[in-house]
């Protein structure tokens, strides 16, 4: 058995935009693919390059797409029936950038696609990520640091014009 600790960056920022606006700013940029469907279609490629065109077709103009959708802020609101806090966790990425990263660290399997954390607070609309470089430090594979700090050049650039 083996416990290792890691140590994770989260990048950080707060938007005096409405979160109504944020969230449809980052769903405009990903695809939003029916993912039924697009994983029956991917199980039914039978080349890498049919692989390919399935993934490219559900991506959106940043070249990621939303995998899941988790409206927490929903849970709180029933408890206190208020219409706040609003809170939501998007799970977005990119399969063929996950696979070049588990190609050299099978590890990075437990930390793609990725999560962006969106949440409404008294001093405005806060979005997260946690850096996915800082998640496969610790492997010194070179080759998926590279990968991994490309992705999170494209999600912190992303989460930047959400925000602004």
């Amino acid at each position: 058995m083996t416990i290792a600790k890691i140590e994770v960056e989260r990048f950080s920022l707060t938007s005096l935009k409405s979160f109504d606006a944020v969230v449809a700013a980052l769903k405009s940029a990903v695809g939003q693919p029916d993912m039924a469907e697009f994983f029956k279609e991917t199980r039914a490629t039978k080349s890498f390059p049919d692989l390919q065109r399935v993934v490219h077709a559900g991506l959106g103009r940043t070249g990621l797409m939303r995998f899941a959708e988790f409206d927490l802020g929903d849970i709180l609101r029933r408890e206190t029936g208020s219409k706040t806090p609003k809170i939501i966790r998007i799970v977005i990425g990119n399969p063929l950038i996950m696979k070049e990263m588990v190609k050299h660290v099978p590890d990075a399997g437990s930390y793609a696609p990725v999560t962006v954390l969106i949440d409404e607070r008294p001093d405005g609309v806060h979005i997260s990520y946690d850096k996915m470089e800082s998640y496969l430090l610790r492997y010194g594979s070179s080759e998926a640091l590279a990968v991994a700090r490309d992705l999170d050049t494209k999600i912190m650039t992303l989460l930047r014009e959400c925000a602004s």
